[in-house]
């Protein structure tokens, strides 16, 4: 497998090295790190719900992080999405926090200084690009 030079990326690339599927490891921290998201979920239909979320959400920050084709645009259309479900933007932001978590905690030893370095960057311009940052 050729790895990717821009550390967003790669990021996902070791992830999946090491794991078939993210969805589970993604949403058990952010039910314990935000447990009043496990509510927003409904019982049937979940596990397609969360993957189809988490898949869309991936493709949103490949994206951009990247070239920002278009993808990258979903978030602003989800952040108003989720402000007609009640959800704070705090929370909805927290979501691409817990993906990068979850990625760090997968890789162990791999996370490196520019992976880290990126994924803080990103963050910061999703928070600005949401409309939360200071």
């Amino acid at each position: 497998m050729n790895v990717s030079s821009h550390p967003i990326e790669n990021s996902f690339e070791l992830a999946a090295l090491r794991c078939a599927d993210l969805t589970p490891f993604v949403y058990q921290r952010l039910f314990t790190e935000h447990p009043e998201t496990q509510a927003m979920f409904r019982s049937q239909g979940s596990a397609l719900v969360k993957g189809s979320m988490l898949a869309l959400t991936i493709e949103a920050i490949l994206d951009f992080a990247g070239e920002r084709r278009g993808p990258f645009r979903l978030i602003a259309c989800e952040v108003v999405s989720h402000d007609g479900y009640g959800t704070p933007r705090e929370l909805f932001i927290a979501f691409f926090a817990v993906i990068r978590d979850t990625l760090r905690e997968l890789l162990g030893d791999e996370w490196s200084p520019a992976i880290a370095q990126a994924w803080d960057a990103l963050l910061a311009e999703i928070e600005a690009f949401a409309g939360i940052a200071a």
